[in-house]
């Protein structure tokens, strides 16, 4: 598969957690490495040759809007959500209009990566199988991570293929957070709050949630405490290459 040259930023949430740096600055804005979060996401899109990213948008919109009013690649187009936050599935079938009926990149605004040798979104292409897959969803490794201290999101098995910790259950498998998504598993959604978890659970059951491995660094940002380490990371990848 030719990479899709359609992606969905999340990035309408709130950033409680990133208080008081959030209070004034929405989470896709802060930065790490002198770099907002939404530009790692949206460079990473760019450099891939995706045309045109769709943005949600609802805490300190005006903000978030008057940054990427700045970008010339790929095409921003905004999906307002001010007056109501519709969470991760339900911000996408809020743009459903504006992606269109071909499989799209989903990138979470507030996480990020460092490539490896091949660039992950790239990966996530090479693994996608439209006839085996409905959501298939970039995975790190936890000695991949920084920033994360839980018990992992999926189990995967050597064809990919993904299921839900049991009780009790741990894994190293972590949703990174980056994904592709076949719009169809979003037919005769109703409009309103979602989450996609919803959407893993329903493509688990019919054995079409996938995972495919990422290269290089997964950093996830909750807390100002975060930051540094996320920049201590990126520092020593740049070093060791």
């Amino acid at each position: 598969m030719a990479g899709p040259h359609t992606a969905m930023v999340l990035a309408a949430g709130l950033g409680k957690r990133m208080a008081p740096i959030t209070d004034t600055t929405p989470k896709p804005l802060v930065k790490v490495a002198g770099k907002p979060l939404i530009d790692w996401g949206l460079e990473a899109l760019e450099n891939v040759g995706v045309e045109r990213a769709i943005v949600n948008v609802h805490y300190l919109a005006d903000q978030v809007d008057a940054h990427l009013a700045k970008r010339k690649a790929p095409a921003i187009v905004i999906s307002d959500e001010r007056k109501e936050l519709l969470d991760s599935a339900g911000g996408i079938i809020n743009a459903l209009p504006k992606i269109g009926f071909d499989p799209f990149y989903v990138v979470n605004a507030d996480t990020f990566w460092v490539d490896g040798p091949k660039p992950n979104l790239v990966l996530l292409a090479e693994g996608w199988d439209d006839a085996r897959m409905d959501i298939l969803l970039m995975i790190a490794a936890k000695d991949q991570a920084t920033g994360y201290d839980g018990r992992g999101d999926f189990h995967m098995d050597n064809d990919g293929r993904l299921r839900r910790l049991e009780i009790g259950e741990t894994s190293r498998s972590i949703y990174a957070g980056a994904a592709i998504i076949h719009p169809r598993i979003f037919s005769g959604a109703v409009a309103g709050k979602a989450s996609l978890n919803r959407y893993f659970d329903a493509a688990i059951a019919t054995d079409r949630l996938y995972g495919r491995r990422m290269e290089g660094l997964w950093l996830t940002v909750g807390t100002p405490d975060a930051i540094g380490e996320a920049e201590a990371a990126i520092a020593r990848q740049t070093v060791n290459g």
